[in-house]
């Protein structure tokens, strides 16, 4: 079965245009025949003539024909434009923000609330999840940007540093640590740790000790940042985050100290990524300035 292409579509617009073959030809590359046969067989697709041919004068369109090339010439000038990447793109009426779970807490409302403002025409809707889902997300289209620490993403997707993000140790008032101004990663070694138990989160931290040679115990693989606070909080171990509330206490209130780790090469970037390297949608470029208005540090 025929199914027209881009290509159809051009001979029939270069013919309507030339007023025969023999031009259209000649403007296309394409043999005269080889025109003919493909114009007769994209007649035979449609079940109706597109031009009048008259033996010694120029093909003219009929009444199907002028409706079919103007509809043919639209849509040769709209792939022309998604082929050009300095032609600008339609504006979106909605758009998606991810944000990483641990960081939606303190991220999201105020992104939400700069977005609303600055895009009141748009339908702004949101997504918390971890790093595989967001990725996920914004592969597939679910997601338009994304709020994220710089992790699992490859080349393919565009990103922006809003700031850079230290972890933090979380013991008990009791625990050996507690009293420290600050901690290395040499420090935490000999104690058992807990981690998240989303895996980039978990492997990256892990990594961190690897680097430095060292291959702590983890204790406990927590499934929310307050699960890990209150672990720590009881004495299960040291919690170790990039980020949640400066609060002193858990959710059932025990207390709660927080200690800075100072080691240099644990700091990580928080972004705001898109899937794409390309020419960005004046929606999703005017999003992007808003967030990091609010949020840039």
């Amino acid at each position: 079965m025929l199914y027209l292409t881009l290509r159809h579509y051009e001979y029939v617009v270069a013919i309507g245009h030339e007023g025969g073959l023999s031009a259209a030809a000649n403007q296309l590359n394409v043999s005269q025949p080889a025109l003919s046969v493909a114009l007769n067989r994209i007649e035979a697709h449609l079940g109706y003539a597109l031009f009048v041919r008259r033996r010694g004068a120029n093909m003219t369109l009929t009444p199907q024909g002028r409706a079919f090339v103007a509809r043919a010439d639209a849509l040769l000038a709209q792939a022309k434009q998604l082929e050009d990447p300095n032609h600008p793109h339609p504006a979106a009426t909605t758009l998606t923000l991810g944000c990483f779970v641990d960081l939606a807490p303190v991220l999201l409302a105020p992104a939400l609330s700069a977005l609303r403002g600055a895009l009141p025409q748009v339908t702004i809707t949101y997504r918390t999840d971890g790093f595989e889902s967001l990725i996920a997300g914004l592969l597939k289209g679910h997601i338009d940007l994304a709020l994220t620490y710089d992790l699992g993403m490859d080349a393919g997707f565009d990103r922006h540093t809003l700031f850079h993000a230290s972890p933090f140790a979380l013991v008990a008032p009791d625990y050996p640590l507690a009293a420290s101004p600050g901690i290395e990663l040499s420090d935490l070694a000999n104690f058992p740790l807990i981690l998240s138990e989303e895996g980039l989160s978990a492997q990256h931290i892990l990594g961190l000790f690897r680097h430095r040679n060292l291959f702590p115990t983890v204790a406990h693989r927590a499934a929310s940042l307050e699960i890990m606070r209150s672990l720590a909080a009881h004495g299960e171990g040291v919690g170790i985050s990039y980020s949640g509330p400066s609060t002193d206490a858990s959710y059932d209130g025990s207390p709660l100290v927080r200690l800075p780790i100072l080691t240099p090469e644990t700091r990580e970037p928080v972004v705001l990524a898109r899937h794409g390297t390309g020419p960005e949608n004046p929606t999703i470029t005017e999003a992007r300035k808003t967030i990091s208005a609010v949020l840039k540090r």
